[in-house]
């Protein structure tokens, strides 16, 4: 069974799995152990890396430039890369802002304001807006597969997807 995975690095990472009628397989935030810097980050990458099967089609966030912890965000999200990299699985990277538009409609939109759309189009809720966007993501992984009917917002953001 194919799985559309979506991935959102940050210190809390969000990590969410759908299945092919985009079920939810996996939703969470991934912390790593500790508080310390690399353990933490090692675990992290780690403990992603333990929810990737081989067959899934991967789409991740792409760095946001206008972050305060831009280093060691920069540090998780190429860490994440180079593991895929390592077990030779392919990801497709989608900026923040293409992700918020796949989600609302607006490219700049914050992420509360993403809540109420995600759970309109999706019925999908969480607490953490990082599993929000990982679910986002997840699904335009299913998006960028076929496997669903989009709306005219969400083919102008797949659009800037290269």
């Amino acid at each position: 069974m194919r799985r559309y995975v979506g991935i959102d690095p940050s210190t809390r990472t969000g990590f969410v799995a759908l299945d092919e009628n985009g079920n939810v397989l996996k939703a969470k935030e991934l912390t790593g152990v500790g508080s310390k810097d690399p353990k933490r980050m090692v675990t992290l990458i780690d403990e992603i890396m333990r929810h990737i099967h081989e067959n899934d089609k991967i789409v991740i966030e792409g760095f946001g430039f206008a972050s305060q912890q831009a280093i060691q965000l920069g540090g998780i999200g190429w860490g994440i890369r180079m593991a895929l990299f390592r077990r030779k699985m392919k990801y497709i990277e989608v900026t923040p802002n293409t992700v918020k538009k796949f989600a609302t409609g607006k490219g700049n939109a914050k992420k509360e304001d993403m809540i109420l759309p995600i759970f309109k189009e999706w019925g999908f809720e969480h607490p953490s807006d990082n599993v929000r966007d990982a679910f986002v993501l997840a699904q335009i992984a299913r998006a960028l597969n076929g496997q669903v009917e989009l709306t005219k917002f969400q083919k102008e953001a797949l659009n800037k997807i290269s």
